[in-house]
């Protein structure tokens, strides 16, 4: 253990190694000594770890002087604390130096162990305070090592990690690749402490629009929003604050340079950039570009609800491949979409209608028109609720339900007659006389008295024929 006692030496090598204060690593120095010391003395009294003349660390037991001593581990009485120190009083402290050479190799150990320990925490609180002002912020970086398939990247000081769930599907890095991503967080504690990079987040997109578009830059063209799924497609909002300045066509760029420099660095990611408007219809009818929209309802402006209608052949291309184009659209709305095609809103609208019309005069409205209490009871126990459906049935059918016989048919056959007799216009005995007047035959046979009566006529490919 005497190397522990030099150990000072290297403390400012590794503070600047680290980028730690010399303090918090020589603290953590004492603080394993001790454990150390502990480990090895089985002693109940203080102890602490303090510099000695010579540079080094050296364990010390501390007594308090007291009379009459009470513990004999942790108090010294006067008398015997004179000895050592002749002016002390009661209430000093007495130090006694402790042999580290003593501690042995496996307290050593122990003493490594929690040196690396605080010195790995004393790096992530430092990376923390550097790097969580910071997310959101687009760094270029060096891929160092694969670890499963996850990436390790060096971004200056410190490494950062870039999770598999966090990289696009159309990428793939190797060790030594410069990469451009976006700090999407810094974790303080857990498995996976420091800076985690990503690739996939909607962020990155904006700060490539951010360093490519100068509009974008000087703030006369803002980001008003960005939906994306890494690999597939991106939707962008913009806006811009200049009358003169068309935002959509300054992030495409002169023969759309801009934004290809950015599908690029995506690695062919479709992007679209999208005007923004403070009015949800008008944004939504842009945003579910490329399909043209026939007309857009807010059903719940509170619950930020709307429905979109559009024409048959465009309902595919507004839902986009596994509905990914609705959903983009409905991620940067904040809004949740509805897509109906014109046939499925005008077979709901018949629908509706269809619950509004009022159902069929019930079977006891036949009560006043001669039908017999028990029949109207067991029409209704046979499923026959309303005059309408009684009216489409056959006699078998009637006959079928239990209780109702042919004499029963034919007084529910009067009844439903007499029902539907009261909606018809009366007809005065003159006007059907004229109405038989008027009409002709259909058909004239005119037989003689003294030849057999036709009763058909067979049209064939000759002459007619009379059948007998």
């Amino acid at each position: 253990m005497s190397s522990l006692g030099t150990i000072y030496q290297s403390i400012e090598i590794l503070s600047k190694e680290k980028g730690i204060d010399p303090k918090i690593i020589l603290d953590a120095v004492k603080d394993a000594m001790l454990v150390a010391a502990r480990k090895h003395f089985h002693t109940n009294e203080e102890l602490v770890a303090d510099m000695d003349e010579r540079g080094g660390i050296q364990i010390y037991g501390v007594k308090k002087v007291a009379d009459p001593v009470t513990d004999p581990d942790k108090e010294i009485s006067l008398q015997a604390a004179r000895a050592v120190v002749p002016d002390i009083e009661i209430g000093g402290e007495i130090r006694t130096a402790k042999p580290t050479e003593a501690l042995g190799r496996i307290s050593a150990q122990t003493a490594k162990q929690v040196i690396l320990q605080k010195v790995r925490e004393a790096e992530r609180e430092n990376i923390y305070s550097e790097y969580s002002g910071r997310v959101g912020e687009l760094v270029t970086c060096v891929v160092k090592r694969v670890e499963g398939q996850d990436l390790i990247a060096d971004v200056g000081k410190s490494e950062a990690r870039l999770p598999k769930k966090e990289q696009s599907r159309l990428e793939n890095f190797s060790v030594g690749d410069r990469i451009r991503c976006v700090i999407k967080s810094v974790e303080k504690a857990g498995k996976n402490a420091g800076v985690i990079l990503s690739r996939a987040a909607p962020e990155l997109v904006m700060r490539l629009f951010e360093q490519e578009v100068p509009e974008i830059y000087d703030n006369t063209v803002s980001i008003k929003g960005c939906a994306r799924e890494a690999g597939e497609r991106t939707k962008i909002a913009v806006s811009s604050r200049d009358r003169d300045v068309d935002s959509v066509g300054a992030c495409v760029g002169m023969k759309g340079m801009r934004v290809q420099s950015i599908i690029r660095e995506l690695r062919g990611e479709k992007i679209d950039i999208i005007e923004y408007n403070e009015d949800p219809v008008s944004f939504a009818t842009h945003a579910l570009s490329p399909a043209k929209i026939s007309r857009v309802m807010i059903v719940d402006p509170v619950e930020k609800h709307m429905e979109v209608v559009v024409d048959d052949t465009q309902l595919s291309l507004a839902i986009g491949k596994k509905g990914q184009n609705v959903r983009l659209a409905a991620k940067l709305l904040g809004w949740r979409i509805d897509i109906k095609s014109e046939e499925e809103k005008r077979q709901e609208v018949e629908s509706r209608m269809a619950e509004l019309v009022v159902p069929g005069a019930p079977v006891s409205v036949l009560l006043d028109h001669g039908l017999a209490d028990g029949l109207a009871e067991s029409l209704m126990a046979g499923g026959v609720p309303t005059v309408e459906k009684l009216g489409a049935m056959t006699p078998e059918e009637l006959e079928a339900i239990p209780g109702i016989g042919p004499e029963a048919v034919e007084s529910i056959h009067q009844a439903v007659m007499g029902y539907y007799g009261q909606f018809e216009e009366p007809v005065s005995s003159q006007e059907r006389a004229e109405e038989d007047a008027s009409e002709e035959p259909a058909l004239a046979t005119v037989a003689d008295a003294d030849e057999p009566q036709k009763q058909s006529v067979t049209i064939e490919s000759g002459e007619p024929s009379a059948t007998e």
